[in-house]
């Protein structure tokens, strides 16, 4: 029987419908709390302390964004984030070409063995103790490059860039090498032009572990000119915390930071990663399965 008939049956219907419930009750756990931030975001300071507001504004009221894009740290946070993530992005996305180009190669001599060491790295790391001490020792602290340096090459993205090169034809390099093309110039005018799609996607998984990263901040940064947004973002949310627990044990009044300058804060940290994504969506499915076909 064929596949299009075979999807016309009631067994198939309902196996269907299954799929699509159980993506939708996935989707509204993810979408809910989301709509929810931005409604407080959104919403005045009234309807907030008396918890009116749930995944729809009440008394609609942007003077919690309008603290946030007053607050010069806030906007000097984020456009040391932005300018670190782009960094880190390009940087990790050459190393990892430079890395995963050559382990394609069969004549490559101990090519078993790296992709070995490269492997044993997904499972098994020194621990946050001995990559503080070698971050110190390299004379990385209070320096952007210790949010560089340690996770400038994912293991994962790597094995995927590499599976996606070996799925290349080899023709298409030998016709190169023919014309007297040169390892890099192949590399520059035939494999990357046509891994765009796996190229686009890890930059996109680059990009947002660096974006959403924070505890290598939090242990490496000292200095407050050099948080990126996470990590202001953290120390906001911190604060609010003792700020609530002063409060509740009779403390001298002081400064708090209200739910919605919260919220706010989160939506501000959040938009740029959210507007990127839409303009590599279309290459990220298809990187992913393309880069996964082959072992």
């Amino acid at each position: 029987m064929k596949t299009g008939t075979l999807r016309k049956t009631p067994g198939f219907r309902l196996v269907d419908a299954v799929i699509m419930l159980i993506v939708g009750a996935v989707m509204l756990i993810c979408l809910l709390p989301f709509l929810h931030i931005i409604a407080i975001s959104l919403s005045s300071k009234h309807a907030v302390l008396s918890n009116l507001v749930t995944i729809f504004p009440r008394e609609i009221d942007f003077h919690a964004y309008e603290i946030v894009f007053q607050d010069s740290r806030m906007l000097w946070s984020m456009g040391l984030t932005i300018v670190l993530t782009v960094s880190y992005t390009l940087i990790s996305m050459v190393m990892s070409i430079c890395a995963a180009y050559p382990l394609t190669k069969e004549n490559l001599k101990g090519r078993s063995a790296l992709m070995m060491l490269i492997v044993f790295t997904m499972f098994f790391s020194g621990g946050l103790i001995p990559e503080y001490l070698l971050v110190k020792q390299l004379g990385l602290l209070d320096n952007l490059m210790a949010l560089i340096v340690p996770g400038m090459i994912s293991a994962f993205n790597l094995i995927i860039l590499r599976t996606f090169f070996t799925s290349i034809p080899a023709s298409l390099e030998e016709s190169a090498y023919l014309d007297g093309s040169s390892h890099i110039g192949t590399l520059i005018r035939i494999v990357l032009p046509l891994s765009l799609p796996v190229l686009a996607t890890l930059s996109l998984f680059y990009a947002v572990s660096r974006w959403n990263g924070f505890m290598d901040a939090l242990f490496y940064i000292t200095n407050a000119d050099l948080y990126p947004i996470q990590l202001k973002l953290y120390q906001v949310v911190m604060n609010s915390m003792v700020t609530d627990l002063t409060a509740q044990e009779g403390a001298a009044q002081v400064d708090v930071v209200p739910e919605g300058i919260k919220a706010a804060s989160i939506m501000f940290a959040t938009a740029p990663i959210l507007i990127v994504y839409p303009w590599l969506q279309r290459y990220f499915v298809s990187g992913v399965m393309i880069g996964a076909v082959k072992g």
